[in-house]
């Protein structure tokens, strides 16, 4: 019992659980804030352009014998839900469009920063070049540590550039 309990801690104080939490808590936070950009900001004026009416109040009603009390058809949509008709609400359902569309297109702006600064990073790590740390040998063309003197697979001389002759032919 005691080793699950110790288990299920060091799982729940991972920091991948951590970070899981605080992305859906901020997630929810920026959800409301944009439904709230797109309800209180952008529709309006859509309303407003579209003859005073609300765009959320855009619906087909499909009962179309459900009337108001006083004998006419419900113009909102929470005149029709209130009357117990069924309807499509297609407003509402290009209001969550827009959300979805917005909060989309968010996230991918985060994500193509956080690459720019990955590849940024990436960049300043990389490893200067290095020296090349072996040389052919003139005779037999094996690899031989670059500080050697003489070929470890054909024993001849190893020289340097400026001890060659005439034509690269060693000098001896």
């Amino acid at each position: 019992m005691w080793k699950v309990l110790k288990e299920f801690r060091e799982f729940a104080v991972k920091g991948n659980v951590l970070d899981l939490a605080v992305g859906v808590i901020i997630g929810a936070a920026f959800g409301k804030i944009v439904t709230s950009v797109v309800n209180d900001i952008i529709m309006p004026p859509i309303g407003k352009i579209l003859g005073e009416k609300s765009f959320v109040d855009l619906f087909i009603n499909l009962d179309p014998e459900k009337l108001m009390p006083n004998g006419d058809k419900p113009h909102t949509l929470a005149e029709a839900k209130a009357l117990g008709s069924a309807v499509i609400a297609y407003g509402s359902f290009i209001n969550v469009i827009l959300d979805f569309a917005i909060v989309a297109f968010c996230v991918f702006m985060i994500v193509k920063g956080a690459n720019a600064l990955r590849r940024l990073n990436t960049k300043e790590e990389a490893p200067p070049s290095a020296e090349p740390t072996e040389k052919e040998c003139p005779q037999c063309l094996s690899l031989v540590p670059i500080r050697a003197k003489r070929c470890k697979h054909c024993t001849s001389h190893l020289h340097d550039a400026d001890e060659q002759g005439p034509e690269g032919s060693v000098v001896t």
